[in-house]
């Protein structure tokens, strides 16, 4: 029998070495791509910081100027009891009339917004969807995210929900899980202080224990930033909001009341969706209270 050992030898040899060069030749294919990748990757994180730094913050009487998105804020959703006073009627909502007032501002076109998006629109003038609107809750209590959240979820709606970490795990109040849950979803998890003490009493010691512990707390329960903070009754002490920014916060929130002329930022004005309005009500109050022509003195801004 014939044997051919120096030609099948010879075979192999030439077989082995052509596909290693074939692997290397993808090999460094491979790794020019990455490279190439890499690099614009790289240029394309450089713009974006160029853009970034190209924004400067708008002053306060530009702010102040621009036309107010309108900011709902709810506490309780649950129907009256004999025992609530008449002023309750406002500040409790029954939650047929909260849905009614949901699906009220979905059938009339509003899109919610979330804080970054109206951060960006009153300090760099970004532009925001057709009506736009921000829904908030105050105070943790479980019917927000029983009756609140599951409203906003079929209307295809986010939230703002202001926590008052005392409360986190109370009976009638959200837990631990159901706030990572809102967070999760898309909503946002903000500050409300710890119990709900008054910011115009603040002592120095109050900026730990209202400020800082509840922002790291919410924090470490849904691993992002807390940078929104609503004042407890809507009150405000002018000469502290300054103080905010240095505690971590972009923006703040009140009610009611006009934006403060430094600081219009860390005062964004809310109203209350009074449990005795009709949906019709709240539709004539939104028109009525968020498109007031603007005017601000000239002294502002110098």
């Amino acid at each position: 029998m014939k044997t051919y050992p120096n030609y099948l030898l010879f075979f192999l040899l030439l077989l082995f070495f052509s596909c290693r060069s074939e692997s290397a030749k993808e090999g460094a294919k491979t790794a020019l791509q990455e490279d190439v990748n890499t690099a614009e990757n790289s240029k394309d994180t450089e713009e974006n910081l160029k853009d970034t730094a190209k924004l400067a913050l708008a002053n306060a009487k530009t702010i102040l100027l621009r036309k107010e998105v309108p900011v709902l804020c709810y506490h309780q959703i649950r129907d009256w009891k004999a025992s609530d006073s008449q002023r309750a009627h406002d500040d409790i909502i029954p939650p047929a009339n909260f849905r009614e007032h949901i699906k009220m501002l979905a059938d009339s076109g509003y899109h919610t917004i979330l804080p970054d998006e109206l951060y960006d629109y009153l300090n760099y003038g970004k532009k925001l969807p057709a009506k736009p609107i921000m829904i908030t809750f105050d105070d943790t209590d479980l019917d927000q995210y029983t009756v609140g959240a599951s409203e906003l979820k079929k209307n295809g709606f986010k939230g703002v929900f202001f926590i008052m970490t005392v409360s986190i795990g109370r009976p009638k109040y959200m837990s631990k899980a159901q706030i990572k849950e809102l967070s999760d979803a898309g909503h946002v998890i903000a500050s409300h202080t710890w119990n709900h003490k008054n910011f115009a009493q603040f002592t120095d010691e109050d900026w730990e224990i209202q400020i800082d512990k509840p922002t790291q707390t919410l924090e470490k329960l849904t691993g992002k930033k807390v940078q929104y903070f609503a004042y407890p009754y809507g009150v405000f002490k002018a000469a502290n909001l300054h103080k905010l920014k240095e505690h971590g916060f972009k923006a703040a929130f009140i009610l009611s009341t006009p934006m403060d002329e430094v600081n219009p930022i860390y005062t964004i004005r809310r109203v209350i969706d009074p449990g005795r309005y009709t949906a019709k009500n709240l539709y004539n109050s939104l028109q009525k209270s968020f498109n007031k022509k603007k005017t601000v003195a000239l002294t502002l801004g110098k």
